[in-house]
């Protein structure tokens, strides 16, 4: 083994040789190439919908000349960065071989060797992708930097461009943010917690976690120490000095704007049209469906309805459903606590939102909101011997046959397994796949139960394709994509394809405002009956819950809002936590559409659709004797009647 790692070791020198000599040549002839731009290189504006910019990356006006920014934090940053920084020319060969020979060693990657220059190569302008041509032209610009700039240009432009979390790029916005002081101003111990973020924003943000921070710090104080800028003394001191950051304070900023900028930017690098390097395009200009009202309002309400000592977590995504456009999204409560962006990532058992894609499939078979099923404990036995036996909330059921509406209302366990098993488990996934979910969905008897895990924006488009009346769409946050000069990159393509029929979407839409009515109070209480005398607009309503998962996914003509809470742990929800969802949902959704009537976001009635009075809960037509009534919407041909059968008689031959 010793002689393997020496052999392996020798031709890494003889590979640094060659790089070396390579570099050497390479040098010249940068030198006398054209010179590479780098004060506007891969600068960044995203606009909201109103055109208005929510973030400028880069293209920040708080750039600082280097004799502006505080001598601590530039040692600091060198010391901890690039302590050879004004000696090489672009790579530091000797700490090239140092965490070469460490990492091959111990067998994995423990140090990293990119100097300054080489980080600001790659943010500058190259994507962040793991592979050989990424390496290739970062060595390339690396050099075509040194050769075109002096140090102190370089290091300026690093430090005014380098991200210190929070969406803040350049120390002067840093220093700002965190400290409320110019770059200038900072003292050692606030320069060393701020040169540490730019290694992990989303770990050694103090303000997200400050231990680490601490941690961090320490290691920076020490490697000044060792570079002979600072005493044992000014770090001790310095480490113990209190910091009082006043980004906690701050009340004008959005916490949840980034989880939306960190959606864009996922979404820019799926963009085959976005060339990986920026250098001939020397920045974008990236047009969102931001809607600023809307995220605020997801922000306030998310505030005001979960306790602030609560760990509980969120995520929520507003919708155009006719083009599938993003138009507001939070990832969890609070960016500066936690930067995982659930609304992007998470994939969570959806519980009975599941249903309304089992409805729709049953709709499609011939069954009317007024088919009914039995509301009845049952125990499913299968040819292979299992027996399944799935439970009502609260174990509470109507001992009586229910109507497909008033199986929507309560939400009944029962009747959706019913219908789930009677059309054939692959009815459900057909019309899942129709309109984009394409989560694993198994084809088991459990699954309208949401016993699947799906993302919320995946599930929030799927949705969408009912309440623009059968079109799929395709999620996104970006519009369109310009570069410095005008030219764009990318626009979306909003044509999308019908997929279901319009009037049983029609029909579905109207049979989920019944879950918060109170014409459907009988045995059972309708699962979102309290939001009744909240709601100003009519809305299509449907929750769902799982041990660890609470749902609230409701939408008219104009806009959806999709609301998950839960814990990071997958712990189970106290039902008292039920609430939080709910009125997160319908405070954001009635918000957004206060300054609309209900007439111009709800739906007209096809012309081959009928409306007509039944008995809310059996769903029959109604008599002289029929208590309550409530108007339900059927393809013409296809209203009830007082004969037609429960199909659990036509199961069983009765």
């Amino acid at each position: 083994m010793k002689r393997f790692r020496k052999f392996i070791f020798n031709m890494f020198k003889i590979i640094i040789c060659f790089v070396v000599t390579f570099i050497c040549i390479g040098f010249l002839y940068v030198k006398f190439s054209p010179k590479v731009i780098i004060n506007t290189a891969n600068s960044m504006v995203l606009y909201d919908s109103n055109n208005e910019s929510f973030f400028k990356g880069s293209e920040s006006k708080e750039w600082i000349s280097l004799d502006d920014i505080s001598d601590h934090l530039i040692n600091a940053t060198i010391s901890t960065e690039d302590k050879h920084f004004y000696k090489h020319f672009g790579f530091d060969f000797l700490r090239i071989l140092k965490a070469c020979y460490i990492n091959i060693k111990n067998g994995k990657t423990l140090q990293g060797a990119s100097t300054i220059t080489q980080q600001y190569a790659k943010n500058l302008f190259l994507d962040f992708d793991k592979t050989w041509k990424r390496k290739w032209d970062e060595l390339w610009y690396t050099l075509r930097i040194e050769a075109n700039y002096k140090k102190d240009e370089i290091l300026e432009g690093y430090l005014n461009t380098i991200n210190y979390g929070h969406g803040k790029y350049g120390i002067e916005n840093a220093s700002k943010y965190y400290f409320n002081k110019s770059a200038s101003e900072l003292s050692l111990a606030e320069a060393s917690i701020l040169s540490g973020i730019p290694k992990s924003p989303s770990n050694y943000s103090p303000i997200v976690n400050f231990e680490l921070a601490k941690e961090r710090q320490y290691i920076i104080l020490k490697l000044m120490v060792e570079n002979g800028v600072i005493t044992e003394k000014e770090m001790n001191d310095a480490y113990n000095t209190e910091l009082i950051f006043v980004a906690n304070n701050e009340k004008d900023e959005l916490s949840t704007i980034m989880y939306y900028y960190d959606a864009v930017m996922d979404e820019l690098e799926t963009i085959e049209s976005i060339p990986n390097s920026y250098n001939n395009i020397n920045g974008l200009k990236i047009y969102t469906n931001l809607d600023i009202n809307a995220q605020k309002e997801l922000e306030k309400n998310i505030a005001d309805s979960i306790p602030s000592d609560s760990s509980i977590q969120t995520s929520a995504v507003m919708m155009n459903p006719k083009t599938g456009g993003i138009i507001a999204l939070v990832g969890g409560r609070d960016y500066n606590k936690s930067s995982y962006n659930r609304a992007t990532s998470s994939l969570r058992q959806v519980g009975s939102t599941m249903k309304p894609f089992l409805y729709y499939a049953a709709l499609e078979n011939g069954f009317t909101t007024s088919s009914s099923f039995t509301s009845e404990a049952t125990t499913f036995s299968f040819n292979d011997q299992e027996d399944y036996s799935p439970k009502n909330y609260n174990n509470v059921y109507g001992e009586k046959p229910i109507s497909m509406a008033a199986a929507v209302a309560y939400s009944d366990n029962i009747y959706a397994v019913k219908t789930h098993l009677f059309l054939g488990t692959d009815a459900l996934v057909n019309v899942a796949r129709r309109v984009g979910i394409n989560a694993k969905l198994e084809e088991v008897p459990s699954l309208p139960l949401g016993t699947n895990e799906i993302n919320i924006i995946e599930l929030s488009a799927g949705y969408a394709a009912f309440a623009n009346l059968g079109y799929k769409v395709s999620p996104h946050l970006i519009k369109k994509v310009v570069d410095s000069k005008g030219n764009v990159l990318y626009e979306v393509d909003n044509n999308n394809d019908l997929v279901l029929n319009s009037s049983l979407a029609f029909i579905l839409n109207n049979m989920l405002t019944v879950t918060y009515d109170p014409l459907f109070i009988d045995y059972n209480y309708p699962t979102g009956v309290s939001l009744a005398p909240k709601l100003t607009h009519t809305y299509s309503l449907k929750s769902g819950t799982t041990y660890g998962d609470n749902w609230n996914i409701g939408y008219n003509s104009d806009v959806l809002c999709a609301v998950w809470v839960g814990y990071d742990d997958n712990r189970v929800l106290d039902t008292s936590e039920y609430k939080y969802s709910q009125n997160i949902w319908y405070k954001s959704i009635e918000a957004y559409e206060s300054d609309k009537s209900n007439d111009e976001v709800w739906y007209n009635v096809p012309k081959n659709v009928s409306g007509m009075f039944v008995d809310p809960i059996s769903g029959k037509p109604i008599t002289n004797e029929t208590d309550k009534k409530k108007l339900m919407y059927f393809i013409k041909g296809t209203e009830p009647e007082v004969t037609d059968p429960v199909f659990d008689e036509i199961l069983t031959g009765n």
